[in-house]
Parts: structure tokens; C-alpha cells; sequence
């Protein structure tokens, strides 16, 4: 039989070897939090840097009108950056100048025969047809069409909007009759 001392011996150590083992593991954490930390610092001046860029071209754009303001969201942007992403259409104004997934967007459109459903287009542009990738491809194309890129004749259907203009939608100032 084990003497009560003996027992209560073994059981500190063994609190004891709890105690070290969750500090270790502490410290692990705490070096893993500086990390993932400076690695989001990155990616917000990423982020900064890539809206001041955009902002920097969208003012640049050699056709914009001086009376069509680039900033018409009058919402507040959560991040403070106070640009738009996604400037509303004007005449000139190519769909090179989208974000990488909308520009995505509105090539799967110019090649779809007619308007298509957020469900549709989520797989083609290579996202996973979860119910938060279609809903937020949803949002995406609202975006655009209250931005004056696309249409939405039919409740939840797409589709590029008319340009008599431009005989190509993703490059409005594409030459007529030109085959390059």
C-alpha cells in the first residue's frame, strides 16, 4: 500500500510536469500570435497600398469625366479607405480596371449566351458552390449592377449591360473592325 506523502509527492510532481508543459505550450502560442500579427499587418498595408494604386489609376483614367465622381458610395467603408473598388461605368471606362474576380465575373458573362444565376457563375470562375461563395458572388454582381456594368432584367439573372458603343464589353475602346 502507498503511504498518503508518497502519493501526495507524486501527484504534485505531476501538477508540477502539467504546469511546464502548458507554459511550454504557452510560449509556443505566444510566438505563433506575434506571427499570424505581423503577417495581418502585411496584409492590411497590402491592402492600402493596392486602394491607394487603384484610386491613384481611376483618377489618372485619361477619359473620366470631371463631373462623374468616383466616390458615389455614400455608405461608410469599415476600413476607412474611402475608395471604391468598383467605380461606376462610364463611357471608356474597361472592365480591365475591376478587381481580379470581377473582372472574372464579367468574362463569364460576355461568354454566356444569355443572363445567368450567381450559382452559375460560381463555379466558373473557380469558387466552390457553397452557399457563402454563391452569396457572396450575389453581392458582387448587385455591385455591379448598381455600378452600371451589368444588368438584372429577371430577379436573380444577369447579365453584361447593352453598350451600342462598344463592340467589345470587357474593352470599350476596343477598335471596330479591328482582328487583334
Amino acid at each position: 500500500m502507498v503511504s498518503l506523502p508518497e502519493e501526495l509527492e507524486a501527484r504534485e510532481a505531476a501538477a508540477r510536469r502539467r504546469v511546464e508543459e502548458l507554459r511550454t505550450e504557452a510560449t509556443e502560442l505566444a510566438l505563433r500570435l506575434e506571427a499570424a500579427q505581423k503577417d495581418l499587418s502585411r496584409w492590411e498595408i497590402t491592402r492600402e497600398t493596392v486602394t491607394e494604386v487603384l484610386a491613384e489609376l481611376s483618377a489618372a483614367e485619361p477619359d473620366s469625366d470631371a463631373d462623374v465622381p468616383v466616390e458615389s458610395d455614400p455608405k461608410p467603408h469599415p476600413h476607412g479607405t474611402g475608395v471604391v473598388m468598383v467605380p461606376p461605368w462610364r463611357e471608356g471606362l474597361a472592365a480591365k480596371m475591376l478587381p481580379d474576380v470581377y473582372r472574372d465575373i464579367m468574362e463569364v458573362l460576355a461568354d454566356a449566351p444569355g443572363p445567368l444565376q450567381a450559382k452559375q457563375i460560381v463555379p466558373r470562375i473557380g469558387l466552390s458552390a457553397t452557399a457563402g461563395k454563391i452569396e457572396g458572388t450575389r453581392a458582387k454582381l448587385k455591385r455591379l449592377v448598381e455600378r452600371g456594368w451589368l444588368t438584372s432584367d429577371a430577379p436573380g439573372r444577369f447579365a453584361l449591360a447593352r453598350r451600342e458603343a462598344s463592340p467589345d464589353p470587357l474593352n470599350p475602346r476596343w477598335p471596330r473592325g479591328s482582328s487583334s
